[in-house]
């Protein structure tokens, strides 16, 4: 569903890059994690996928199809986005903030209403308590669950989700995660999610693509990556919660 051949970025004309010769497919209903720390190219990543930014080389293709042969807009309106700190529109209702992309692609009234309250159950916020909120009427982790509906309103094939849950308590982020984990199964999305949370890349991954300085370190299941690091820097990164979570024990 998702494929990047050699994918490079270069905001300085080659002295340095982002993201460099980037390999790697997601298939069709798969999660595919992005992990690493800031500055890795895991954002870069994803905007290079909807255009948000170009890619300096390489091709990205969705649905066997090459992304810079299509009208962006309607390239990003077929590719539902969640992003860390959300960005609703704090003027519109949560109504109108979920059928916004439905309602650029004229679809009537009553679709989007219908869509709107399927959503709104979906993520946990009923459509007769919550629709008529504002974004500040709203905790942390509701307006994130409003950016998921957002995300998915028009039923886009896939979803990119880029450190949604990073601003949130961890309880609430872990309530998340979990609803995550049960959308997944209902709706069948072809996802690419974006953390720098190792915890959160096991739990939530299909497979994951460790980055490091713009550089593809390792990609795979969990117990490969785990069992089989490709690299100093993939060993490092995952002997440290175990570490932890030794300490952890130890404590209890």
């Amino acid at each position: 569903m998702i494929e990047l051949l050699n994918v490079s970025k270069t905001f300085d004309g080659g002295h340095t890059y982002a993201v460099r010769e980037l390999t790697l497919h997601v298939d069709e209903g798969e999660t595919l994690v992005l992990l690493g720390s800031s500055g890795c190219g895991k954002t870069t990543t994803l905007k290079m996928i909807n255009r948000l930014i170009e890619s300096s080389s390489g091709i990205i293709k969705l649905n066997g199809k090459d992304i810079k042969g299509m009208n962006p807009v309607n390239l990003r309106r077929s590719i539902g986005y969640v992003f860390q700190g959300v960005g609703l529109f704090p003027h519109m209702t949560v109504k109108q903030n979920v059928d916004l992309v439905p309602r650029f692609l004229g679809w009537s009234a009553e679709e989007r209403q219908n869509r709107t309250n399927e959503l709104l159950a979906l993520v946990g916020l009923p459509a007769e308590e919550y629709a008529e909120r504002f974004p500040a009427e709203l905790s942390g982790g509701q307006q994130q669950r409003v950016g998921v509906a957002r995300a998915l309103a028009a039923n886009p094939d896939y979803l990119l989700m880029d450190e949604p849950f990073g601003a949130l308590d961890a309880l609430t982020r872990e309530t998340l995660q979990n609803e995550l984990l049960n959308l997944k199964k209902h709706l069948k999305k072809t996802i690419i999610f974006v953390t720098h949370d190792i915890f959160e890349a096991l739990l939530l991954g299909d497979r994951i693509a460790v980055l490091h300085q713009g550089n593809l370190e390792q990609i795979g299941g969990k117990r490969e990556i785990l069992g089989s690091p490709a690299t100093k820097f993939v060993h490092d990164l995952f002997s440290k919660p175990a570490r932890q979570l030794a300490d952890i024990k130890d404590i209890l």
